[in-house]
């Protein structure tokens, strides 16, 4: 990161609650890495577990201070009943680089943007970071708030509204497809019109709403466990971003410090050949010193290398230390009727599953199938109290 910090654009007057959109942050994706490329990148599949849950909470407080949106949340799994979906994945991360990829769609199926974003970090960005505020690389979070804030101006206050009614007609779709079949249609490249409306008064958009309402208090309880997660995470992931940042600059000093003193013992034994073999080259042994000398740097230059090595294994051994600490979290949530067990994402394949049976049960309409929209039923089942 280099020049002026980015600055957030905060909302510089209250936006009316009819132009606040919601939105869901899935929990970050990242390709599996082979042995290679963790160890090239001094990192490992544990804490890309962690950061595909740490990187999307921070963001999440970023649009938050931003005061340009309605309910932020990170969600476990894709849902239709946001207003606006932001998908992540993390491209590379250690204590220098971050590089993400963002897709942005609302809930009429625009895609607001599609973006690749990086930044590098160093010493002077480690200092006077906050929990919750300031991150090593708040500047690359800035950027993608500013991004989102900046799609956001250019709608209209009917954009607005057709967004969140489709969003709520997705919703009680996905949830009753029998009861509102016909609401929306989807063109050929994936956007949902409206086809008509259902009435205020109806009771099944009612129930939907209730159902709606239910929901989005299981996903504030998962964000209360992401929190703490986030929050038990803070110190130790900083503590080894910054470490491995140190040992990465070091590390990169000493290796070129060792291919000049290999390249300076070459040219002197190259030197001390060829003036070995010299007629005119005096006896006074200058080209055996020149050899030796040469082999001595040659010899010191991979000792450098050696210390390298010890860098980075360092650097390996603070990864693995790290996701020791930075295992999920296994929690409960007890409700009513139901206790869901397993991690947070678990938790709400099944929740979303016990929904649809609450409103088959509350309507007599069949439980609704899985589609699209919707995250696949988990294997483990609820278990009911």
């Amino acid at each position: 990161m280099t020049g002026m910090p980015t600055i957030i654009q905060r909302a510089q007057k209250e936006i009316p609650e009819d132009q606040l959109m919601d939105v869901g942050i899935l929990v970050f994706e990242s390709e599996e890495l082979t042995e290679k490329a963790a160890e090239d990148e001094g990192t490992n599949n544990d804490i890309r577990k962690a950061e595909g849950h740490f990187i999307p909470y921070h963001l999440k407080n970023t649009l938050s201070q931003s005061s340009q949106w309605g309910a932020v949340r990170v969600i476990p799994a894709e849902t239709s009943s946001v207003d606006l979906l932001v998908k992540g994945e993390i491209l590379e991360s250690n204590g220098e680089n971050l590089g993400l990829r963002i897709d942005v769609t609302d809930a009429a199926g625009v895609t607001w943007f599609s973006k690749n974003y990086k930044a590098e970090a160093n010493r002077s960005t480690y200092t006077d970071n906050r929990l919750g505020e300031k991150d090593a690389f708040q500047d690359l979070y800035n950027t993608i708030a500013n991004d989102l804030a900046t799609h956001r101006s250019k709608l209209t206050a009917e954009d607005f509204r057709q967004i969140q009614q489709v969003s709520e007609l997705r919703a009680a779709h996905d949830m009753a497809p029998d009861a509102f079949d016909g609401h929306l249609e989807v063109d050929q490249d994936g956007r949902f019109e409206i086809v008509r409306l259902p009435a205020e008064s109806d009771p099944m958009l009612q129930r939907v709403r209730a159902i709606q309402l239910r929901d989005d208090m299981m996903v504030d309880t998962i964000n209360s466990y992401y929190e703490v997660y986030y929050d038990d995470l803070w110190q130790p992931y900083s503590d080894w971003r910054k470490l491995y940042n140190e040992e990465l600059v070091a590390m990169k000093e000493i290796k070129k410090q060792a291919l000049t003193r290999q390249l300076l013992g070459l040219a002197a034994i190259v030197g001390g050949v060829a003036m070995s073999t010299n007629s005119n080259t005096s006896s006074s042994g200058l080209p055996g010193v020149m050899v030796v000398g040469g082999a001595a740097a040659i010899y010191s230059g991979f000792q450098k290398s050696q210390e390298a090595r010890i860098h980075k294994d360092v650097i390996e051994e603070l990864s693995i230390s790290f996701s020791s600490e930075a295992k999920p979290l296994v929690v409960e949530v007890v409700g009513e009727t139901v206790r869901l067990t397993g991690t947070a994402e678990e938790q709400y394949k099944q929740w979303r599953q016990m929904l649809r049976e609450i409103y088959a049960s509350e309507t007599g309409f069949p439980v609704a199938p899985q589609n699209s929209d919707m995250e696949a039923t988990s294997n483990q089942p609820a278990e009911v109290m």
